[in-house]
């Protein structure tokens, strides 16, 4: 019995590789492919956790569990780029804003270099694919600053329209810290993911030329639907060339 769950898994998984159940269909209820498969709620739910964590399947809170489309993998490009919040983010992907005021608590001051307590806004982003989750941004920014570049073409907020801002002029040095993880909590909710299954997270700290910090990013991608591309510029004296 040990096992039942990976046979479930496994006849699950040839229906729908085989495209008995297609992308973007609804699974029968847990209870009704467990009494189909005579076997506890608690083993149907091991075997869909194994779809899961392979990608196959998703769960979507209040509305069942799906067959996964195929999500195409999005570019990070590190620097600025484009001035958004991946960067590099496709113009098909329809993309959330919640916008909170905060304060400066935990390892933002730190991040920031401001400090404890100092006023801060959240943009909290996620990108969607249809209805499927792509990305995760968490983007603070000092309340004293002015941004006055805009923004809002694909920018929409759950509850209002919003446009997402940016500094200008842009930042002098961005710096970046890339690290392969677990998920949170938190996160493998937010982008319905199996807690097992690593994700890109990226911390973009980004200064204008007098080295004060404008905006802080946490990015957080599903493994399997990113590539992240970094480039050097070498800069070349042109008084050597010339001479």
């Amino acid at each position: 019995m040990a096992s039942r769950h990976h046979d479930i898994a496994g006849d699950l998984r040839h229906q729908i590789t085989t495209g008995r159940i297609k992308p973007g269909e609804r699974l029968p209820s847990e209870s009704g492919l467990a009494s189909r498969y005579k076997v506890s709620t608690a083993t149907l739910r091991s075997a869909l956790a194994v779809l899961q964590g392979e990608g196959l399947v998703e769960k979507i809170h209040g509305k069942g569990n799906f067959v996964r489309r195929p999500l195409r993998k999005i570019t990070y490009v590190g620097g600025w780029g484009t001035l958004d919040a991946w960067t590099a983010a496709d113009a098909d992907l329809r993309v959330t804003v919640r916008t909170t005021a905060m304060c400066a608590r935990g390892a933002l001051p730190a991040l920031l270099r401001v400090p404890n307590g100092s006023p801060l806004t959240e943009f909290l982003c996620l990108s969607y694919e249809g209805e499927s989750p792509h990305s995760l941004a968490r983007i603070y920014v000092p309340n004293d600053l002015e941004p006055t570049t805009v923004l809002g073409d694909g920018f929409s907020s759950a509850r209002t329209e919003a446009s997402f801002t940016v500094p200008n002029p842009p930042p002098a040095e961005v710096r970046e810290t890339v690290s392969a993880r677990l998920p949170t909590p938190d996160e493998a909710s937010a982008l319905r993911i199996n807690s097992a299954l690593a994700v890109l997270a990226i911390t973009r700290v980004a200064a204008d030329t007098a080295g004060r910090v404008v905006e802080a990013a946490l990015l957080v991608f599903p493994g399997d639907r990113v590539d992240a591309v970094f480039t050097t510029h070498h800069v070349i004296d042109e008084r050597k060339t010339q001479g």
